[in-house]
């Protein structure tokens, strides 16, 4: 089916997503890739991959950017650590991004995407200005290479990521939606922001989560997918409205437990199937 392909997260070397093996098994036909390690970023092994996906005919549609020293440990530490907003890292980070989208391109795909971490929520804080001409230069070099930038919601607001974007004001940078995301951080209701976020929406992440009962201080909890509070069904019909038709990544990580990873992604491709059917049977 065309319309809302389902599709795995995934990685080749960096630990982060499905193992390629897997991904055969389930035989799902479109994958977003976190970014291999640098020293597999050259063009010889993004060729070989490309060969490699056309053969299992999946089709790889965004590489994700992730870094060292990042950590997802609780909260200020993602703050602290995560993509291009740390100032110390910065420069370093903006390079490898340069680097990886060279790899999309290599790899033939047209979208890069990452986690930008915790941009300021006022538009006057001195910090704020920098990120926006990082991210205005990871445009422009993305664009060079005929590619879109996906910014993957969570880390802040609705509101504050249309001021974000606005604020950039590159055509080419875009939302990969996560609903789970919004709760896990407590930054808002997902099918809310969903909606305040539609017209920028060009991939989305099919992941569940449920609230701490500090929201925004301590992190919610990751949760198979169904069984959170995100309400996939609705999550699935706000889709449906905005007229996203665009692949249902499922995102899904617990690489100390890959059996029970491959069991919950399966249950999970079996429930979006589901509700696709029942979105997409009479058009």
């Amino acid at each position: 089916m065309d319309i809302w392909p389902i599709g795995v997260f995934a990685s080749v070397d960096a630990g982060l997503g499905v193992k390629w093996d897997v991904i055969k098994e389930l035989g799902v036909p479109t994958i977003q890739l976190h970014a291999p390690h640098p020293s597999k970023r050259d063009q010889a092994n993004a060729e070989a991959l490309k060969k490699q996906l056309d053969e299992m005919n999946v089709r790889c549609t965004a590489v994700f950017g992730g870094f060292e020293g990042e950590s997802y440990a609780d909260i200020p530490t993602v703050a602290e650590t995560i993509g291009l907003v740390p100032p110390a890292t910065r420069p370093s980070r903006l390079a490898e991004m340069f680097q990886i989208s060279d790899f999309a391109k290599w790899l033939g795909c047209d979208t890069v995407a990452l986690h930008l971490g915790f941009i300021p929520h006022d538009t006057k804080d001195p910090h704020y200005e920098p990120i926006v001409a990082a991210t205005c230069k990871l445009c422009d070099y993305c664009k060079s290479n005929g590619q879109f930038l996906h910014l993957e919601t969570g880390q802040e607001t609705a509101e504050g990521l249309l001021e974000f974007i606005a604020a950039v004001g590159a055509d080419n940078l875009k939302i990969n939606f996560d609903p789970a995301n919004m709760i896990l951080y407590g930054t808002g209701e997902p099918i809310e922001a969903l909606r305040s976020l539609s017209h920028h929406v060009r991939s989305v992440h099919c992941k569940d989560g449920t609230w701490s009962k500090k929201p925004g201080e301590t992190w919610g909890a990751e949760v198979p997918l169904g069984e959170g509070d995100v309400n996939m069904r609705k999550y699935l019909e706000t889709l449906h409205e905005i007229g996203y038709t665009g692949p249902l990544t499922i995102e899904r990580e617990i690489p100390e437990d890959p059996l029970r990873q491959k069991q919950e992604i399966g249950a999970a491709i079996e429930l979006l199937s589901q509700l696709r059917s029942e979105f997409w049977e009479s058009e």
